[in-house]
């Protein structure tokens, strides 16, 4: 059989496009290398942009009732430890006042089953060793199931939806890991942090700068931790980053809510190539989703949203190029310019804030800036929402705002 797509990974990018897939009646096979559950090692943030692409597949309902925490604040601290509340539900348009926080093993497992059930095929614990080409062009897949023989599969279009160490990127010379447009993550989940409510926490200190440190809030007491930052910056300086996480947690500023808890974990880490880089995402008879594309926002870390959005595009170009029987570079080029379209102005105004995020006096003055305005502080929730665009951060008026509030 050729299948109309050959879905290359079941993440969240891959899940959601075989159910765009369905909605268009096109014929699918969705492969994924692990046997779900599994983990992904992840900040497990799903944010409004997460959340409107959730609602428009009516999956919202469904992830509600997963175990994990419903957020309706998010709150920034600077190195002078201001602290910077932004409350969801005050956002200007009100339309997605929640974002959640759910382990990766939950959330895609039930990505997972909504997507088998709208595939025409899906072979789990399938490892996909090469493309196959046909006058020039990707025209389907070669892997193995298990420890089975080696077998191929035809399709019209294969989608790489398989993360930052991507294979379809790999095998059509797409991937490329540039220290400068790369974060290096570490996660590690505890239990019994004090101070956990319905908020997640990006804490700007002096213990982790140029980086980040989280505290995201999970079901029963939990919580994801972790700290990010740009890898070019752990090359040059040689950051050690567990060392780092460490300094942050017994940091004074921390210290007494880790006192009681317990580490589930020993740290884990993973790679995050960010959208600080419009890296070329399509060729013939291909496209590149989620983290194989280098979506994921330079300023937060948080890569679902983006990953969603990259489905809906590429699945609807993917009807476009069969209908028309041409699924060529030139044609499936749409994909990219919508994509970017849609995110790329946000993608450069986060480059710009994580920029920002690089220097002591510039997060000091900002942050508190913004805690003594309180419409600023409404016009960032309605941008985390996805509600207000972020490219307003780029006009000069936002500053001289902050500057003179």
């Amino acid at each position: 059989m050729t299948y109309d797509l050959i879905i290359v990974g079941s993440g969240p990018s891959g899940a959601a496009a075989a159910m765009f897939a369905r909605r268009y009646s096109l014929r699918t096979l969705l492969l994924d290398k692990a046997a779900f559950p599994r983990d992904k090692i992840c900040g497990d943030a799903l944010s409004g942009k997460s959340v409107a692409i959730l609602r428009e597949l009516n999956l919202l309902d469904g992830v509600r009732r997963l175990p994990g925490a419903t957020i309706s604040r998010i709150i920034f601290t600077s190195p002078r430890h201001t602290e910077l509340a932004i409350d969801l539900k005050r956002s200007s348009l009100n339309q997605v006042p929640e974002g959640f926080v759910i382990r990766r093993r939950n959330f895609d497992r039930f990505l997972f089953e909504e997507a088998r059930r709208a595939a025409d095929t899906c072979l789990e614990s399938f490892t996909v060793t090469d493309l196959v080409y046909e006058d020039g062009f990707v025209c389907g897949v070669r892997g193995r199931q298990g420890d089975n023989a080696e077998i191929e599969h035809r399709g019209r279009i294969v989608l790489g939806a398989d993360g930052y160490n991507s294979l379809v990127a790999r095998k059509t010379d797409l991937y490329h890991h540039d220290p400068r447009h790369w974060v290096v993550a570490l996660r590690q989940y505890y239990h019994n942090v004090s101070g956990l409510s319905d908020q997640i926490e990006l804490h700007y200190v002096d213990e982790v700068i140029p980086g980040y440190f989280w505290i995201f809030p999970l079901e029963n007491g939990c919580a994801n931790v972790g700290i990010g930052m740009l890898h070019q910056y752990i090359k040059d300086q040689k950051v050690d980053l567990r060392q780092a996480l460490k300094a942050a947690i017994d940091s004074p500023a921390f210290r007494e809510r880790f006192t009681g808890a317990e580490s589930l974990e020993e740290p884990v880490g993973w790679n995050l190539p960010v959208g600080s880089k419009h890296r070329r995402i399509v060729g013939n008879g291909f496209m590149l989703l989620g983290d194989a594309a280098g979506l994921i926002d330079p300023f937060t870390g948080e890569g679902i949203g983006n990953a969603l959005y990259s489905a809906r595009f590429a699945v609807g170009t993917a009807r476009e190029a069969i209908k028309a029987e041409d699924v060529s570079e030139t044609f499936l080029a749409r994909y990219d310019k919508r994509l970017w379209d849609a995110i790329g102005g946000e993608l450069r105004v986060s480059t710009q804030l994580q920029k920002i995020g690089r220097y002591r006096l510039l997060l000091n003055f900002v942050i508190s800036k913004a805690a003594r305005n309180g419409q600023v502080s409404d016009l960032i929730a309605g941008m985390i929402a996805n509600e207000v665009p972020r490219k307003q951060l780029a006009n000069p008026l936002f500053y001289l705002k902050l500057l003179f509030s």
